[in-house]
């Protein structure tokens, strides 16, 4: 029970890697919010959580929306009196170069990779300076270690995301807030299933992808949680600004 009485605040948590941290947390004794842009995934969690005897509450936010950010850290705070935990986990890729990504594309992805990562610790971080300390752990990606093909906006959102983590770090060590992050390989998720499911030879795209990884498989959700989880729980008590990869192998060649 490594997160026993622990509030915690996981964005994207209506499926993916954010679903598996969720039930993870939950087993470890955490009161769980599971946010989510999508309201009806986010109480299908939040319910699977209850059912299996956690205290947990769906939140629906755009991680984009500054005003949904705040209030979503106000509930947390008006609901539980506390946040312990914060995951900011929201995120999604496009493909493209900087030659053929649009403007509108880049913004709406920044808005939401890093903003909503920037966002949720503007709000978090006064609670936490207030009762005292707290963690944080934020989503970056392989891409923000070694360049992804055709993915130039995702690369660069996620490695702003491994460089704030780091100045946050700095900047919140003396009020005993804890900032890593983890970077997935590829991950066996719903986006990468709906990636397959569009591709002409999907088969021909996974054994590309598996090949990408030392050993030559897709990660999956739940090797993330644990990871995360490490991140979050006081096991990982001497690691602020760090980075964990767990990749596979992607990024050591």
């Amino acid at each position: 029970m490594r997160l026993q009485g622990k509030i915690t605040l996981i964005t994207g948590s209506g499926s993916g890697i954010g679903h598996e941290t969720a039930k993870l947390f939950a087993a470890e004794g955490a009161t769980v919010i599971v946010a989510d842009r999508n309201a009806e995934a986010a109480e299908a969690v939040a319910g699977e959580l209850r059912a299996a005897g956690a205290e947990a509450a769906a939140f629906t936010v755009d991680v984009s929306d500054e005003a949904q950010v705040q209030a979503m850290i106000g509930f947390v705070v008006e609901k539980y009196g506390r946040l312990d935990v914060l995951v900011n986990n929201a995120g999604y890729g496009i493909a493209g170069t900087v030659a053929t990504t649009s403007l509108a594309d880049w913004k709406a992805l920044m808005s939401v990779n890093v903003d909503g990562v920037f966002l949720g610790c503007k709000y978090a971080v006064p609670v936490m300076e207030k009762q005292g300390g707290g963690v944080i752990v934020n989503t970056a990606s392989g891409g923000a270690i070694v360049a992804i093909y055709d993915r130039a906006a995702y690369t660069a959102s996620k490695g702003a995301v491994a460089a704030l983590t780091r100045a946050m770090a700095v900047d919140h060590a003396d009020a005993n807030i804890r900032v890593n992050c983890i970077a997935p390989g590829t991950i066996e998720t719903p986006y990468f299933k709906e990636i397959f499911a569009k591709s002409p030879d999907a088969a021909g795209l996974r054994d590309l992808l598996e090949k990408r990884q030392v050993m030559k498989r897709l990660g999956r959700p739940d090797e993330m949680a644990k990871g995360i989880l490490f991140l979050a729980s006081d096991e990982s008590s001497f690691c602020t600004g760090s980075t964990l990869v767990a990749d596979g192998g992607w990024t050591i060649h």
